[in-house]
């Protein structure tokens, strides 16, 4: 059983027992998730697909941690201008186990 799910603007596919990295996500460290933006559900080949979404289906998770990821370096630079721009970035994530993906 799978499903396609909708957070920070993302999609992503997942099944039970899954460790997952979205976008960060306000809930602290332990806390139950539940998303309720739920595109599509496959279970044992009978699959639902929503408009947009699939009514009565949502997926509970909880939070394992936060972090961020690995930096990475934004260069700005114009020829012949003396403009050079250097900085980074490192996103901001939050990973989420998938506990249970209900169908009602």
């Amino acid at each position: 059983m799978y499903a396609l799910i909708e957070t920070g603007g993302k999609q992503y596919r997942v099944e039970k027992d899954q460790v997952l990295s979205v976008e960060k996500l306000p809930q602290e460290e332990g806390e139950s998730i539940t998303f309720e933006k739920v595109l599509l559900v496959n279970q044992d080949g009978e699959v639902k697909i929503g408009t947009p979404y699939v009514q009565g289906a949502k997926v509970t998770g909880k939070v394992v941690k936060h972090g961020r990821g690995k930096k990475i370096i934004v260069f700005k630079y114009k020829p012949k201008k003396n403009y050079k721009r250097k900085k980074g970035h490192r996103q901001p994530f939050t990973q989420v186990l998938i506990e249970n993906i209900e169908l009602t």
